[in-house]
């Protein structure tokens, strides 16, 4: 059996998780529940959960300000929000299994499934740590994104994306060194968690990180000019945006 731990600050929802987990995810018992993070940091270090099942908006100390407290994270966590905008944002960034409320079956089973996988085979979950070093590093020039591709899973500083380029529901990314990698995530994902990395959308299969940007073309219905000399196209609804970002004119 498998150790967990719920930390959620309404009881209704640890007891509808609790059903669940008993129903269909027979593996995993549950060793306490917490009502708020201070309550869950105890439990933590009490019952050394496996996988810890955690809210991420709560009163107070909200889940990430929980994960920060701690000095070592040997568990996997799955989080669970109602909120689809609350810090799904730097889960999302990292790749990490989080479920909205009210919770799916079949995704709850999935996440489990995997972090049940990685503890029985002693993988490290790197998209995990990857989340902790986001949440521990102010700095967003230090900050990696992960981005799953068939064969892997790459950890990438926001600052060496040139660009991302849409192809129906999959994106490119195009990479300062010059190598691409090709995701099955659709583009607007990307352009939520990467808004404040810098990156605009100047284009609907375009989203460019601005400091690759040398100039913006008048001609030809404008288009930006970056730094490789690729031409990006600027759609019309997005003229005024980027000249407001840019702050500079693009020919109407």
């Amino acid at each position: 059996m498998i150790r967990s731990l719920i930390i959620d600050d309404e009881q209704n929802n640890i007891d509808n998780l609790s059903i669940l987990l008993k129903e269909y995810c027979p593996d995993i018992t549950i060793s306490a529940t917490a009502l708020n993070a201070m309550k869950g940091e105890k439990m933590i270090t009490l019952h050394h959960p496996e996988i810890i099942f955690l809210d991420i908006q709560m009163p107070g100390k909200n889940g990430f300000d929980l994960l920060r407290s701690l000095s070592t994270h040997n568990f996997e966590v799955i989080f669970i929000t109602a909120y689809d905008q609350y810090g799904i944002e730097a889960v999302k960034f990292s790749a990490v299994d989080y479920l909205l409320k009210p919770i799916n079956t079949d995704e709850l089973i999935l996440a489990v499934q995997k972090a049940t996988s990685r503890i029985f085979n002693k993988q490290r979950n790197l998209k995990l740590e990857n989340l902790f070093n986001i949440l521990q590093k102010e700095h967003k020039q230090d900050h990696r994104i992960a981005i799953s591709t068939l064969k892997e899973t790459r950890f990438i500083l926001t600052e060496t994306i040139v660009r991302c380029e849409s192809s129906n529901n999959y994106t490119r990314f195009h990479l300062e060194n010059g190598e691409k990698l090709l995701v099955s995530k659709p583009i607007y994902e990307y352009e939520e968690i990467l808004n404040d990395y810098g990156f605009i959308r100047c284009h609907q299969s375009h989203l460019v990180n601005k400091k690759f940007i040398r100039s913006v073309i008048k001609e030809d219905g404008g288009y930006l000019l970056l730094e490789d000399a690729t031409k990006l196209p600027i759609s019309k609804n997005k003229k005024e945006f980027i000249k407001q970002v840019l702050n500079t004119v693009i020919k109407k």
